[in-house]
């Protein structure tokens, strides 16, 4: 397996979504009538390889599904995005990853999400995918995989001279053994409250008061904070603060993994921190805004 630089390589979850739209969300108790649904393949991991690509990279995915339809729908949907597949493992005895989305008229969304075979990520699927660890590569991890893998993922990438980007999503804190090998780590307004413990980050001022506190721990930390844009700190103390895109909103659904794939895809090029930030700011707004995102 040869994967030329510059290169994208995502260890992390594949699900199968089911799109649901309504008048709102549900409250406890409520049935709600909505108004369409569909599938889309998705899972943090598998929307930032395919953001990657659509970016200019060559972008690699280290995943595991199930011997079953979706499965087969999410392998299919990556390599029909030229994200290079051959490190995505099937097992057995479990059921794919799969999530269901609600979005509401404003086109904010709630989820729940079903690892499955996701969670057999691990060892194997590392040294499995070894030619993929190489120098100049950017490796990009999230949180809906077990932390003890994401931690070989790391090791393996850090050990071969690459650099590691941990979108901390959903919210939950590293393992300081993960937290020692992470170059970039990147949150959403309510991540960050968690990890930088703020109580709010409500603006593009909160968002850079919660970064400054996460690049005490992390060479790089980035603070998104929705319509009000994105702030960044280093450790060497520059810092920005990016004021979003106004763009008229289709839906947020996938923003975030836009920006971690546009953000990487950029890093892997060689840029600098804030241009990968405003390529990734820029990339979300296109998405927030187009119907057929």
């Amino acid at each position: 397996m040869t994967i030329a630089a510059p290169s994208v390589v995502v260890f992390g979850s594949l699900h199968y979504d089911i799109i649901v739209k309504g008048p709102h969300r549900p409250r406890k108790g409520e049935t709600v009538a909505g108004s369409a649904w569909y599938p889309k393949c998705g899972g943090k991991g598998g929307n930032q390889a395919v953001s990657a690509a659509r970016h200019g990279v060559t972008s690699a995915m280290i995943g595991a599904v199930a011997e079953d339809s979706f499965g087969n729908a999410l392998k299919a949907n990556l390599d029909a995005h030229g994200v290079d597949i051959r490190s995505v493992r099937t097992v057995a005895g479990e059921g794919s990853g799969m999530s269901v989305a609600i979005f509401d008229a404003e086109g904010d969304y709630g989820a729940v999400i079903v690892s499955g075979s996701n969670l057999a990520l691990g060892e194997e699927d590392v040294s499995a995918a070894a030619e993929l660890f190489v120098g100049g590569s950017v490796l990009v991890l999230q949180n809906e995989v077990p932390d003890a893998a994401n931690v070989l993922a790391a090791q393996a990438m850090k050990k071969a001279g690459g650099r590691v980007v941990l979108n901390a999503a959903p919210a939950r804190l590293p393992s300081p053994e993960l937290a020692a090998l992470v170059d970039v780590v990147v949150v959403n307004a309510v991540e960050a409250e968690e990890l930088a413990e703020v109580p709010e980050v409500n603006s593009l001022d909160t968002a850079l008061a919660a970064a400054r506190i996460l690049a005490k721990h992390y060479p790089a930390a980035v603070v998104t904070a929705g319509g009000d844009g994105v702030a960044f700190v280093q450790s060497d103390g520059y810092e920005a603060k990016i004021p979003a895109i106004k763009v008229e909103l289709v839906s947020t659904h996938g923003a975030g993994d836009e920006f971690i794939g546009a953000l990487a895809a950029e890093l892997a090029r060689g840029a600098t921190l804030e241009r990968a930030v405003n390529s990734g700011n820029e990339a979300a707004a296109r998405l927030v805004s187009s119907p057929h995102a």
